[in-house]
């Protein structure tokens, strides 16, 4: 049963990665042009070029592709980003997918899940009131 659904979610759903028709259209037209840590595959048209597209290696998420291989797929770089971009610096932080409704979000003192109370006011406030 669970190999059957592997194949139905293949056939129907884009949100489990790439269906099936996708992968017969990306190797008829397309070009492998690389990968990144991900595991992300990146593909571009063989008749045009400029035409580009990446296969998810999970979740389809666009947050999930690093910045690099962003600039590409939007024709803002020619090249392939390892050679068009200047190395990582020692300073930067790897990229991060979106955290929205996952456990590693961020949330605020007060706010349901954080487990802190809000900070209380201090009184500052004024409020503006019409002449």
């Amino acid at each position: 049963m669970r190999a059957a659904m592997g194949f139905w979610s293949k056939i129907f759903t884009w949100w489990n990665g790439a269906t099936v028709g996708t992968v017969l259209w990306t190797r008829r037209f397309g070009d492998e042009v690389g990968r990144d840590e991900a595991g992300n595959i990146y593909y571009q048209e063989k008749k045009r070029p400029q035409r580009r597209w990446v296969i998810y290696s999970g979740a389809n998420d666009g947050s999930r592709v690093p910045p690099g291989w962003q600039l590409w797929l939007r024709g803002t770089i020619e090249e392939l980003p390892e050679a068009e971009l200047p190395p990582v610096r020692h300073f930067q932080q790897p990229p991060t997918g979106n955290l929205t409704g996952t456990m590693q979000a961020f949330r605020p003192d007060g706010a349901l899940g954080s487990g802190k109370l809000r900070p209380a006011s201090t009184g500052d406030y004024e409020p503006w009131i019409p002449e």
